[in-house]
């Protein structure tokens, strides 16, 4: 069966049923059809002063086209730790339309670890994404209407910051000339989109705390800058208002369930390649006052994804993860090796092995932040038991313990081992997290730290206006907020196509963006793009419905 037909064969219960396990009285349920609800914030409130579970982090190697299944370890662990008797809640992040109909797919697990509804999940979920771009829509119409409108905040046309975005991979709108048509249409300008995943919108709503804090946040957001360089905010158009309101429903935490109806908070969606790649804080704050284990995700490899929920997500947040679980899968690693995709069913325990490079400088890195790890080996069924065996024997000698996970094929029966090794570890050996940077260490020394650490670069490359605009930022205050590197998920380097564990490299930095808002610098590198493009032949073209009404082709 495919994961749309073991979806579809799912034995859902009423999502009141599922919000009954965690303590949630149905009148705190805003539900969305039978399967799926928002909590409301009155009861996210009422459950603040309860003590907090152990926080587990599921991350993997660096993404391959032979597949690494980080969403579906995350969603076999937390049905495998409920399996084993512990009370254990998921927390992942919704999925952007943009890979859906891209290249990239979906966003809710496979196999038989998967969240569902899962066609709901892959398309207009409950419609924060909408939100989200309405927000941010409404933010770039009421800037233009400013400076339409006599300009008051004397607004520099040529330094408006403010892009716009759409939940959509399309390159056309990379680069736009906005306005024209005469004076009626205002002031002609150069404009550009993003994905609303990489919206600054985004990120502020998966950071904050309560609608306070949201709205505090969206007033916070620089969004130009005057004649004379000082900045104008968000709060200076007072659009933060009517953001907030737009914002209001989708600021609640998504609950659904598993396809063995265990508890799921799917919840805010920022990439990892180019925005922080955590789902949100409230979702994983609440979660965990209501579960004893919380199993979240970040995405892509950990150098991108791990990396940003240790240094933003868990800092912001004051989070403590308890371990990491690092997904590896035995053809991942042979292309880490050097195989080609069409040679992936042959065994190559040699290129399994050279591959585990990947692996154990992710291993290293993980380790730097003071967190046990556990390397999750997803099992495919063609997998050797000697290729198995050393990716095991790999892991041993970087001092940790690898597991084999069935759970895509058998669900928790099958992720039941990795369950116990991970409590285990919690149990054994203690967290001693810190993040790998001080707050008071300058901008381009943070980014160092992570290019040099994470990413073993020898240098960063950056240029004297790149430097000049960190230093202006520290001198505005800005100094303390932590970096988000914006790179190429596919490899340590800004080069997608150098996998392994490639040293002697230098990290080129194209671009610094300041998120005042969210409370990070944003860090473009190399020639990763804000707003992707469709492949040559994108999934959309095999979408359809059939004649029962079902989707096809969306998995």
């Amino acid at each position: 069966m495919s994961d749309i037909e073991i979806a579809r064969a799912a034995k859902k219960k009423p999502i009141q049923e599922i919000g009954d396990r965690l303590g949630i009285p149905a009148g705190h349920l805003l539900p969305y059809g039978h399967d799926k609800a928002k909590v409301s914030q009155e009861f996210i409130n009422s459950v603040k002063s309860n003590k907090d579970g152990k926080l587990v982090l599921v991350t993997a190697v660096n993404p391959t086209p032979a597949g690494e299944g980080k969403t579906t370890t995350t969603v076999g662990l937390g049905d495998g730790l409920n399996a084993i008797g512990k009370k254990a809640m998921i927390c992942i992040r919704e999925a952007s339309l943009g890979p859906n109909f891209g290249m990239k797919g979906g966003a809710a697990g496979g196999g038989h670890a998967q969240v569902v509804p899962m066609e709901d999940m892959n398309l207009h979920f409950t419609g924060d994404f909408h939100a989200i771009t309405s927000a941010h829509s409404l933010l770039s119409a009421m800037i233009d209407n400013h400076i339409y409108w006599g300009n008051a905040q004397d607004i520099d046309v040529r330094r408006v910051a403010w892009r716009r975005v759409v939940d959509m991979n399309d390159r056309a709108l990379r680069q736009v000339t906005l306005s024209l048509g005469g004076v009626a249409n205002g002031f002609p300008r150069e404009g550009g989109f993003d994905i609303t995943v990489a919206s600054e919108v985004m990120a502020i709503l998966c950071l904050a705390t309560d609608l306070k804090d949201l709205q505090k946040r969206l007033g916070d957001m620089i969004v130009a800058y005057r004649r004379d360089r000082s900045p104008v905010f968000c709060r200076d158009i007072k659009a933060d208002g009517a953001m907030t309101v737009l914002l209001k429903d989708a600021m609640q935490p998504n609950l659904v369930q598993t396809l063995e109806n265990n508890p799921a908070f799917v919840h805010g969606g920022p990439f990892a390649n180019i925005a922080h790649g955590c789902n949100s804080v409230i979702a994983t704050t609440t979660a965990l006052k209501l579960a004893d284990y919380v199993v979240t995700e970040a995405g892509f490899g950990a150098d991108l994804g791990a990396e940003k929920f240790l240094n933003i997500k868990c800092r912001k947040a004051g989070l403590k993860p308890a371990a990491v679980v690092i997904v590896a899968t035995v053809r991942a690693l042979k292309m880490n090796g050097g195989v080609e995709r069409g040679d992936l069913g042959k065994e190559n325990v040699e290129a399994v092995s050279k591959g585990c490079a990947n692996l154990g400088r992710h291993l290293e890195n993980i380790k730097q932040f003071g967190v046990p790890a556990v390397v999750a080996i997803n099992h495919f069924v063609a997998d050797t038991d000697a290729e198995v065996q050393a990716v095991v024997n790999y892991v041993q000698g970087h001092g940790s313990e690898a597991v084999v996970s069935r759970h895509w094929a058998d669900g928790s029966k099958g992720s039941s081992d990795l369950a116990q090794k991970v409590v285990e570890t919690i149990d054994q050996t203690e967290s001693q997290f810190a993040p790998l940077y001080p707050d008071e260490m300058p901008l381009f020394e943070k980014i160092e730290a992570v290019a040099k650490r994470i990413y073993r670069a020898d240098e960063v490359l950056a240029d004297q206006k790149i430097r000049d605009q960190l230093k202006l930022w520290e001198e505005q205050g800005y100094g303390s907020l932590p970096v988000c590197m914006a790179k190429t998920q596919y490899s340590f380097t800004t080069d997608p196509s150098r996998r392994g564990a490639p040293t002697g490299h230098s990290l080129p930095v194209r671009e610094v963006r300041l998120s005042a808002g969210a409370g990070f610098i944003v860090v473009i590198c190399g020639e990763i793009m804000t707003m992707p493009g469709l492949p040559r032949v994108p999934a959309a073209e095999s979408i359809c419905l059939n004649a029962a009404g079902e989707i096809e082709g969306l998995f």
